[in-house]
């Protein structure tokens, strides 16, 4: 207050101690966070405009732990941040885009979370069944061949296709992140593995003829390209492992060329728009698990 700010606090942890909430000084902004499309926005903004704490609403992305963006999730996520912070007052609407276990998501595929964000925190009423492809199209990738929108919209659905949906994250990654232990090993079949990597492969033919209009054109096609190979890596690793092929010395050779050229163009993109710090854990991130153990 000496330096003229107002303090802003993420509200997670008073909001489990609500006796708590008579305590909180009024000239303080409580950040009502989640990210899944089914939060609980509705009661948590209820306890706090009936304690009369200000407060924001704060919804996400839904980019980080996942390879190429998580759209249904993340538009159902908005929305409802929307509705419920309008509905109990809150007085801003914070979108957040996280980087969790190494940031191995590129800018571009926060984009339709950003462009939705702006459009329904300032006018819900008018966005509230939009899909944003066309907008995408005309105002952020400036495609003139109108294919960009309908990618980044699709690509980020993908991990609706693996038939088994998880918390704050994709299967995908977890396939390239997770431990050979892990249980999406179990819960996505290998068939589903293949359904995965045919709808990347289809939604990759739009990327080939898109035409943007700007001057990172081609550095947002290779960023698309790259996150989309690492999904795809981690449908291989998948394979491997469910069906035992991981153990053997051929399949471990292929795994590791495969994520070898993943991590080296890994680290020309993350250099094309950031600083180097961070580079090295994310690039950890990707050799933990590059020869499919």
């Amino acid at each position: 207050k000496r330096h003229g700010h107002t303090m802003h606090f993420w509200a997670d942890v008073i909001l489990q101690h609500p006796e708590l909430l008579p305590e909180i000084p009024r000239d303080v902004v409580a950040l009502i966070w989640d990210y899944e499309a089914d939060a609980p926005f509705h009661r948590d903004c209820g306890k706090l405009a009936k304690a009369g704490i200000p407060f924001y609403v704060c919804p996400g992305t839904s980019s980080w732990n996942n390879l190429v963006g998580r759209t249904d999730n993340c538009l159902a996520n908005l929305r409802l941040a929307a509705l419920c912070g309008l509905k109990h007052g809150a007085i801003g609407y914070l979108n957040t885009d996280w980087g969790d276990n190494g940031h191995l998501q590129y800018l571009p595929i926060s984009y339709l979370g950003f462009a939705a964000g702006a459009a329904l925190s300032w006018c819900r009423e008018a966005n509230r069944s939009e899909t944003f492809i066309e907008a995408l199209n005309t105002h952020v990738f400036r495609d003139q061949a109108g294919l960009m929108g309908g990618l980044a919209f699709n690509l980020g659905n993908t991990y609706l296709h693996d038939g088994w949906i998880t918390h704050n994250g994709s299967p995908e990654f977890l396939l390239l992140y997770g431990a050979a232990d892990h249980d999406v090993f179990q819960m996505v079949p290998e068939p589903n593995l293949r359904r995965v990597e045919n709808h990347i492969h289809r939604e990759l033919k739009s990327l080939r003829a898109a035409r943007m209009d700007r001057p990172d054109a081609d550095l947002i096609k290779a960023e698309f390209a790259n996150n989309a190979r690492m999904a795809l890596f981690g449908c291989q690793r998948g394979g491997a492992i469910i069906s035992g092929k991981n153990k053997e010395a051929k399949t471990r050779r292929a795994l590791a060329a495969q994520m070898r050229a993943i991590i080296k163009e890994h680290r020309r993109l993350w250099l094309a728009r950031n600083r180097e710090g961070g580079l090295r854990e994310s690039m950890s991130v990707l050799e933990r698990n590059c020869s499919g153990g």
